[in-house]
């Protein structure tokens, strides 16, 4: 079953863009082999890290979008981890925070639905008072 995965990976900073280019390429030609597809490919920019990686204090962020299946996924994690330019990386399964976010706007949806009601039925009650009032007063 193919499922949505974000993979996140730091690259040494002192390696250069065509290199870089090139690393992503044998990635995605990975996946596309194994059955996977890539649904977007983001360079972030070199950035700083919150603490020393193998000797650097900043990196260039990569960030793939891809649709794949376990062993897929397995597998271009084992080709991160051996890929000497490659100081961290980071993949995290899409398709449960989909889902988790999904049903967060749903609760909040029925929740602003129920405390929408309340205020709308909230004049009426404010006039019955008064009507009654005027009537007891006359």
């Amino acid at each position: 079953m193919q499922r949505s995965y974000e993979v996140m990976f730091i690259v040494r900073p002192d390696m250069e863009e065509a290199d870089v280019d090139k690393l992503i390429a044998g990635l995605e030609q990975t996946i596309t082999h194994g059955g996977g597809s890539v649904k977007s490919t983001e360079k972030l920019g070199r950035r700083k890290l919150s603490y020393m990686v193998r000797k650097f204090s900043d990196g260039n962020y990569v960030l793939l979008v891809i649709q794949a299946e376990g062993g897929l996924v397995a597998e271009v994690e084992r080709r991160l981890r051996v890929t000497e330019p490659v100081i961290k990386f980071i993949t995290v399964r899409m398709d449960e925070e989909e889902k988790r976010a999904e049903k967060i706007k749903a609760i909040r949806a029925t929740r602003k639905k129920l405390s929408a009601q309340p205020a709308a039925a909230a004049p009426e009650a404010e006039t019955a008072p008064a009507a009654t009032e005027a009537a007891a007063s006359a």
